[in-house]
């Protein structure tokens, strides 16, 4: 019967990984239903972008005290989880600290480093969660995260207490059992720096007791990275993964400047063409291109990684001059409606096996007008963000439809905009006198 824990562990193990991979299909498609866009030039550039926000995490820096903490997590996240590819060998052959053997003392150096890493972990969550719930930061008990987004963050936060303190007990343990010479199974491989002063708790547990307990450790340990793996997709540290594509696809041209809608612009084009004939026709066009967006399906592919990535950190919102001085506009706020109704939609596709009209869109009923226009396109949203998130691309494109679409803008805004047609400046002044200004 000592093949039944590696046939459940093995289990456990590919419907994890089935299920993970069955959401990331998902999450793929729901991001493709954006219209394309060409982001696969200057890949050096792109690389280097990536390694610098992604992997450097140099912009989590600005804020030095909250960036190294941050830094601390993401690096333990990453090496401690080297640990699982000797965790997934035992858990399937039924060995125990398989590559003890074959690392020498560099192993007893890993798990050592690890055990510190741990604690580190355990240091930097608690601080992260004081900060969120009694220090009560401005930009952590704003609206936007009242009800899941608040709930979400804090799981996360005791989800890696969890794990750590797991990955400790599963050390003390096994330490203990080493000391004790309990069995063969436990050789004396490893070292505990930290877990070390904990094994005096099963001083007065019997050997097969903390044999047990060590069991369960493993287990729980186990179970509760593959269930945090597919926990991620329904959290807001999906972008522990997407970070990565996101900073390597992102704008490459200087924060401020503005594409052109090509539609607008080759009939810009045509109009100073002599040579056009304006009663010609384009055979090739199928359909009258939109301007702007009024639902996802009229925002491009990044725009929509860019909602699934979403730290929800909240640094956009803070430097946000709208937000700051009480207008309803949260960069935030945008990124996280974006991604509630790019779920929706992909809910209604997973249902219907494709879109059936719900009579909703982004506009309205999810972002309202009152929050378009009161950004004042300053781009600190752009800059602040530490993984290269552009809030104010979907603004700006979902301003478009309205202004060109709707005919619909602020009374300032039409006036300027009725100016500049009939007087060729913004200002109500005659032909003759609209370079006044000037001086």
């Amino acid at each position: 019967m000592s093949f039944l824990p590696s046939i459940l562990f093995g289990f456990l193990l590919f419907s994890a990984i089935a299920l993970f991979v069955f959401n990331c299909r998902k999450i793929y498609r729901n991001i493709n239903l954006g219209k394309n866009i060409y982001r696969i030039d200057n890949k050096k550039e792109r690389l280097l972008k990536m390694f610098r926000l992604a992997f450097g995490q140099s912009k989590m820096l600005d804020k030095p005290v909250v960036g190294l903490l941050h830094l601390i997590v993401y690096v333990a996240f990453i090496l401690i989880n080297v640990e699982l590819i000797e965790i997934i060998i035992d858990g399937l052959f039924g060995t125990h600290r398989f590559l003890a053997p074959y690392l020498g003392g560099f192993y007893n150096f890993l798990i050592g480093f690890f055990e510190i890493l741990a604690l580190l972990v355990i240091i930097s969550v608690l601080i992260f969660w004081i900060r969120r719930n009694i220090l009560n930061i401005r930009r952590f008990i704003s609206n936007d995260l009242k009800g899941w987004p608040k709930t979400d963050a804090n799981y996360i936060l005791y989800i890696e207490l969890v794990l750590m303190f797991l990955f400790l007990n599963m050390n003390a343990t096994d330490f203990y059992l080493q000391s004790s010479s309990f069995s063969e199974y436990y050789k004396s491989y490893g070292y505990f720096p930290i877990s070390q002063y904990l094994a005096p708790i099963y001083s007065n547990f019997s050997d097969i007791s903390v044999m047990y307990v060590e069991r369960t450790s493993w287990w729980l340990h186990i179970i509760g990275i593959l269930f945090f793996l597919n926990y991620l997709y329904y959290s807001k540290h999906l972008h522990i993964l997407l970070a990565f594509p996101n900073t390597y696809f992102s704008n490459l041209d200087k924060i401020g400047k503005f594409d052109n809608l090509s539609s607008v612009f080759n009939e810009v084009k045509a109009m100073l063409d002599p040579n056009h004939d304006p009663f010609s026709t384009n055979n090739n066009q199928t359909e009258i291109e939109k301007f702007g967006a009024s639902d996802v399906f009229d925002l491009n592919w990044f725009q929509l990684l860019n909602a699934y990535t979403c730290t929800e950190c909240g640094r956009c919102s803070s430097e946000c001059p709208a937000n700051e001085t009480g207008k309803l506009l949260s960069p935030r706020k945008i990124m996280m409606k974006t991604r509630d109704r790019l779920e929706e939609v992909g809910k209604n596709i997973d249902k219907n096996g494709k879109f059936i009209d719900d009579n909703k869109s982004l506009l309205n009923d999810y972002i309202s007008e009152e929050e378009l226009w009161a950004c004042t396109t300053c781009n600190a949203c752009v800059d602040s963000c530490p993984i290269g998130i552009d809030p104010l691309s979907i603004i700006l494109d979902m301003r478009r439809y309205l202004v060109m679409e709707q005919s619909e803008a602020p009374g300032e805004l039409n006036n300027m905009m009725n100016n500049l047609e009939n007087n060729g400046a913004p200002w109500p002044f005659n032909q003759l006198d609209r370079l006044n200004w000037k001086n």
